[in-house]
């Protein structure tokens, strides 16, 4: 009995499979690569100019603003895109997030009109994603992979602060040096991630593009830096007993290992083994929910934290202020 017909069969829609997905990455590359320049930030030393960062930028308005990596910038106020089409436009920088490695620069000359920003929350582990950006001066390459897990978060510092970015989405498409600053798009060719690093072989990261990151991003272009609210402690997750789970309706909870003398959080009397369950009213239980939390409008404004203290119940009103530098 002959078995041709069935492996035939069997070849055909694997065919028509590996059709259906070439034709999704090629329509997504061709939707998004228009958007996606390379970025050198320049800086004039004894030798003239010195390429000082340089990566890939997005643009995202449509009087030429960019989104791309803080480390990308470098901090420098300064230098050129190029698109994959060879046009070219000097850049200025308009503001950098480092504890959430955005930034955004402003080409001086026409750019091509903005790519569409999509929401990384509707993603889902298993989900095609493709990446598009410029990895050792390539200009518009492009790769293509999965959605292989998320809510990872990357520790950053910033001077004396140290903190997390949340939520990253990790992929397996290939990215390079110079991809940092480039887009992570879904198969409707929205832009959903900045990609933001190399984690390690087959495995890259993105800054999702959320809720969250369209607040550091509104911040950026209208005072060019993020205001952060500060309250002064250093916690860790844990689980909690079963009768606190009993009683709270928790499962976990973030214990107070430290209390930053003179701060908001020592003002209000938060003490090192005091348990937060509970801030703004709403649960948390990581550093990162505690984190989305202080934003600008908490700066200055009373913030309720339920806390457990020795198995009682406490409200303790905070007060956070602006983080600096010195803090």
């Amino acid at each position: 009995m002959s078995t041709e017909p069935e492996f035939e069969r069997q070849d055909q829609e694997d065919e028509q499979a590996l059709d259906a997905y070439s034709r999704i990455v090629i329509r997504v590359a061709e939707s998004v690569t228009p958007h996606v320049a390379a970025i050198e930030m320049t800086s004039t030393g004894r030798r003239g100019q010195v390429r000082v960062g340089s990566g890939s930028a997005v643009v995202f308005t449509g009087d030429g603003y960019m989104l791309t990596n803080a480390h990308v910038v470098a901090g420098i106020q300064s230098g050129r895109a190029v698109f994959a089409d060879g046009k070219r436009t000097d850049v200025e920088l308009v503001g950098a997030d480092p504890l959430s490695d955005l930034a955004v620069v402003r080409g001086l000359k026409s750019t091509p009109p903005p790519a569409l920003l999509g929401n990384a929350d509707t993603l889902r582990v298993g989900q095609l994603v493709i990446a598009v950006g410029n990895p050792l001066g390539l200009a518009g390459s492009v790769t293509a992979g999965v959605v292989s897990g998320l809510g990872r978060s990357i520790p950053v510092r910033a001077g004396e602060h140290r903190r997390v970015i949340e939520d990253v989405i990790q992929t397996d498409a290939a990215l390079n040096p110079g991809n940092s600053g480039g887009a992570l798009a879904d198969t409707r060719g929205r832009i959903v991630g900045i990609n933001t690093a190399v984690a390690g072989l087959g495995l890259g990261l993105a800054v999702p593009i959320n809720t969250t990151t369209q607040r550091i991003i509104a911040s950026l272009l209208r005072d060019g830096r993020v205001r952060r609210a500060y309250l002064g402690l250093v916690s860790t997750p844990i689980p909690l007993d079963a009768s606190a789970v009993v009683r709270t309706g928790q499962k976990e909870g973030l214990r107070v290992v430290e209390v930053i003398p003179n701060s908001p959080a020592e003002m209000s009397g938060l003490q090192p083994g005091d348990l937060v369950l509970r801030a703004l009213g709403r649960a948390v239980s990581s550093a990162e929910s505690l984190q989305k939390l202080l934003f600008e409008d908490a700066i200055g404004e009373p913030f309720p934290l339920t806390v457990l203290r020795e198995g009682k119940a406490l409200q303790i009103i905070a007060v956070p202020s602006e983080m600096s530098q010195q803090q």
